[in-house]
């Protein structure tokens, strides 16, 4: 049993937890970019408060049980270099709590960026009824898009059942199962016959050698969320190939390829790619209209 004098408070714990984290050699980049951020996350996690909780908890104690799962945490972050929302069980994309594990990549894209603009001014299509999320992994992407447009149906696509089972739970978290729904497929192969106003893409696109050399914390997601190939091109090249056929004439496809930007711009040098700028961060995102995708077919196929 802990006596007054040697309670902690959740202040405490969180200046003591980013100490351990400036003494050790974590990669921060599955939610937060520093030691400080990344121990108020795990410290208001094991004390099962809000991530988005206010100076005032600072004086809280720590229970013993509450003490315990700092500890455990900390030392798996520590000496196993998991990412945190591994550990937590959470995640946050645009603002939004999702279920997070090892069955996906954790949420994290300038996409979020992009859904909460409403696509502009890149879509100048009629209001989007219909999205689709490919290469959805836990379907953060897709779930943001719709819970910030309540008229929007959302598709979210995955080849793998593990993360479209994942995907499910954050639905259901969301409780947007009349809106949202997940069909597993290898990219648009389930999809015949169906058109959307915005194909949004997160998918894999680390190419070998930046597979080869990241930090461990990567490691410990599922590696077919990250490498394509030896230039980070193999699917989207696929992605290109096939859009138009699945967007509405006004429609609009929106690709994260991160740091394969060069690679593809190489690969394609007739294409007119439109590149996102983002005010908080994120690169190698393209946006392509129908329209532009169908007049560079030849370049594509």
């Amino acid at each position: 049993m802990q006596d007054d004098q040697s309670m902690i408070t959740i202040g405490d714990a969180i200046e003591d937890t980013c100490r351990q984290l400036e003494a050790s050699d974590v990669f921060y980049g599955h939610g937060t970019d520093n030691p400080w951020d990344e121990a108020v996350q795990l410290v208001l996690a094991a004390c099962s408060l809000p991530a988005d909780s206010d100076r005032s908890v600072i004086e809280q104690p720590v229970g013993e049980a509450e003490s315990g799962q700092i500890e455990r945490w900390l030392r798996e972050r520590i000496s196993k270099h998991v990412p945190l929302p591994y550990l937590t069980g959470k995640a946050w994309f645009a603002g939004i709590e999702f279920l997070s594990d090892a069955r996906a990549l954790v949420p994290r894209s300038p996409l979020a960026a992009v859904i909460q603009s409403a696509y502009a001014p890149w879509y100048a299509g009629p209001e989007p009824r219909r999205l689709l999320d490919l290469c959805a992994g836990g379907g953060s992407i897709g779930i943001a898009a719709a819970l910030h447009d309540p008229q929007l149906e959302v598709v979210l696509t995955d080849l793998d059942s593990a993360a479209l089972t994942l995907a499910r739970e954050n639905i259901d978290k969301h409780h947007l199962g009349g809106r949202v729904i997940t069909v597993e497929s290898d990219l648009f192969a389930a999809l015949e016959g169906q058109r959307f106003d915005i194909i949004l893409s997160n998918p894999p696109y680390v190419d070998a050698q930046d597979l080869a050399d990241m930090p461990m914390e990567y490691h410990h997601e599922p590696p077919q969320g990250l490498g394509s190939g030896a230039d980070g091109l193999d699917i989207t090249r696929k992605i290109l190939a096939s859009a138009s056929e699945y967007l509405q004439p006004w429609g609009l496809l929106v690709v994260e390829v991160g740091n394969s930007w060069e690679a593809l711009e190489a690969a394609y040098p007739s294409v007119p790619f439109t590149w996102l700028e983002f005010s908080e961060g994120g690169h190698g995102v393209f946006a392509l209209d129908a329209q532009t995708l169908q007049d560079s077919t030849a370049s594509l196929s």
